[in-house]
């Protein structure tokens, strides 16, 4: 069997550039592994939006490349600078946030004809959006916390807004609609701060959410692989603020120490095979393929709501993602391959379709 090229993409224009690099790494180094199996080509995307060929992955300058790669639709080919050509049997999305994982970066797949591991368009579009994937939850029958939106270019009635928030009790969270890894997220504790968040929220995102804060939350989080009925969930795994209030940027990338993780998460039995099977529904829900990590909020008694999916979630090894299942006893080289293989039936799946009627 003849081996498959590979292509790992990683940085791009977003906010999350650095969390991608730090997950393309792990996948790279743990594909570079069986090269028996795999030819692997990291790409890395600047955060101006320019491709380059990697010698292998990691933080790049232009200095550092050995080509610049030109997309061609034909052929699923990418020509590299006129220099190189080879066939990219599937494209391996390490991205993260806007622009990577909001189902645009799929779109161009998707013209390409290309296999590619991970959700596609419109399932990668919903995950990305906090309150479509909220709705989506609800219509589910899952519970999800109150919230209102307020958009950018639009006037809101900043005393009506705080009149919800005084009916819905502080604090609050105001968070981007559509980004990840808690960017531009605070956390509203006293009516004074609320407007000020909302504008720094902005700056962001062009809408923004205001939901309701739980007391005493827990973050307890549930890792996804596959598709359709053949999907896997891993343990519940929980994540505890050690710097700051919540769970936040910093404490996730900057603070060193600034949380702790515990996998599997200290809840009940009962409660980690319902939110199992809750995180599955929400997979579903979504029409979702390749992976996923459903994130839920638990208050002091017990009682859970859905807080997102992360539909491209963190892939090094000190993410979630692997973590939780090999918590589970599943081995993380063996899910990439089948994530790959997945990527292979799903193109094979959609080449079938009749285009004529």
């Amino acid at each position: 069997m003849s081996r498959l090229n590979v292509v790992v993409l990683y940085g791009g224009k977003s906010t999350e550039h650095e969390v991608s690099v730090h997950s393309a790494q792990t996948v790279c180094h743990m594909l570079q592994n069986k090269p028996e199996k795999y030819q692997i080509y990291p790409v890395f995307i600047d955060k101006q939006g320019l491709w380059f060929l990697q010698k292998e992955c990691g933080f790049k300058t232009p200095q550092d490349v050995a080509v610049t790669p030109v997309l061609r639709a034909d052929a699923n080919m990418a020509a590299l600078d006129g220099s190189l050509a080879f066939k990219a049997d599937v494209f391996f999305p390490v991205l993260h946030g806007t622009n990577c994982e909001d189902g645009t970066m799929q779109g161009l797949l998707e013209t390409l004809g290309a296999a590619y591991v991970g959700c596609g368009v419109l399932a990668s579009a919903m995950g990305m959006d906090k309150e479509i994937a909220k709705l989506l939850a609800a219509q589910a029958g899952i519970e999800v916390l109150p919230y209102v939106t307020v958009s950018r270019g639009e006037a809101y009635d900043k005393a009506a807004l705080e009149d919800w928030v005084k009916e819905a009790e502080l604090p609050v969270f105001v968070k981007p609609v559509r980004l990840g890894s808690s960017v531009g997220v605070r956390k509203v504790k006293n009516l004074n701060e609320l407007h000020d968040a909302v504008a720094f929220a902005l700056q962001f995102d062009t809408d923004v959410m205001i939901e309701k804060g739980v007391d005493r939350a827990r973050e307890i989080f549930c890792a996804l692989y596959g598709e359709g009925e053949h999907v896997k969930s891993s343990l519940c795994g929980e994540l505890r603020t050690v710097a700051g209030e919540f769970f936040d940027y910093n404490a996730k990338y900057v603070v060193a120490g600034g949380c702790e993780t515990k996998v599997p998460a200290d809840i009940s039995e009962d409660a980690q095979i319902c939110m199992r099977a809750d995180a599955e529904t929400i997979f579903r829900a979504l029409h979702a393929s390749g992976l996923a990590r459903v994130d839920f909020l638990m208050d002091k008694d017990g009682r859970y709501y859905f807080s997102e999916i992360n539909t491209l979630p963190g892939m090094s090894e000190t993410s979630l993602f692997p973590q939780l299942f090999e918590a589970s006893g599943e081995d993380y080289g063996q899910i990439l391959d089948g994530l790959i293989a997945l990527a292979q039936d799903v193109l094979a799946r959609k080449n079938a379709l009749a285009l004529n009627r």
